[in-house]
């Protein structure tokens, strides 16, 4: 299968894919939002606001001259055909994953991780999901839909077991969900984030996906997002989250739901390109 991918580069990338260990690719879908669209074009802002980023990290002492990463641009979807693009972004990331890549791949939709989770889960067997989002997105079901981005850690759930599925962050749900979530998930809510550091813990001997929706974030951070959600971590809280990771085994990550056309200043995109900054930087 072919797959046809538009260039747009992330700061300090190369074309470099047979030597690269880190891979980016965007993912610009986002026909299942159920509030305000245009995360399709988060992929190209985070590139574009890249650029105003320092090379070098002052948290962890290093600098992405000295790291060979390739940037493969957007992956190309037939525009509104929900079940077509699914099959596609799982192809697309299975071949990546085969090739021993560690992708990190930027959103699109929060409907995006269920096909490169189940990518992820058929290449590594036993694997853990860290879900970072302000909702539990564990509807069965959204409008008779069973694939939306408000069912796609059910979804997830459903591939990887609930048993495997953390989830921090949450702030919004609904009842029916939220209850699905406590006896099925392991879930944390937002004023429970440091149980977070002790789950790392036990976790670095797992092969780990991150899917990190934008909205973990509080909008105060983070306005330029689909579905808003007061309450949320500030930027500097997320991003010691993100160095909390250093030691567990990364084997993916999405980056979802940046819609850069709700936030003029752009701090939205430029948090989303700083936490990118620093996966790539602390991925071995």
């Amino acid at each position: 299968m072919s797959f046809n991918l538009y260039k747009n580069s992330f700061l300090c990338s190369s074309n470099d894919y047979e030597n690269s260990k880190v891979v980016l690719a965007g993912i610009p879908m986002d026909f299942t939002v159920s509030f305000k669209p245009g995360s399709r074009f988060g992929p190209s802002k985070i590139r574009e606001v890249s650029v105003g980023l320092e090379e070098y990290s002052v948290y962890q002492d290093k600098n992405l001259f000295n790291k060979v990463f390739c940037d493969m641009g957007d992956l190309e979807l037939p525009f509104g055909n929900v079940g077509k693009c699914i099959d596609i972004i799982y192809e697309f990331a299975k071949k990546v994953f085969n090739d021993g890549k560690t992708p990190i791949f930027l959103g699109g939709e929060h409907l995006i991780s269920f096909p490169l989770i189940k990518a992820a889960k058929e290449i590594y067997g036993d694997l853990v999901v860290l879900h970072f989002d302000a909702h539990a997105d564990m509807r069965d079901d959204y409008l008779g839909e069973k694939l939306s981005h408000a069912t796609v850690m059910r979804r997830a759930g459903e591939v990887v077991g609930f048993n495997n599925l953390y989830q921090f962050g949450i702030r919004s749900g609904s009842e029916d969900e939220i209850s699905f979530a406590r006896e099925n998930s392991n879930i944390f809510f937002v004023y429970e984030i440091e149980n977070l550091f002790e789950i790392v813990k036990k976790l670095k001997n797992k092969k780990v996906y991150l899917s990190i929706d934008i909205d973990v974030v509080d909008p105060a951070f983070a306005p330029g997002t689909g579905t808003p959600e007061p309450g949320g971590l500030t930027s500097s809280q997320f991003l010691e989250i993100i160095l909390k990771m250093k030691d567990l085994s990364v084997v993916g990550v999405d980056v979802v739901e940046v819609s850069p056309y709700y936030d003029i200043s752009d701090r939205t995109s430029l948090l989303a390109a700083k936490i990118v900054r620093e996966l790539i930087l602390l991925i071995e």
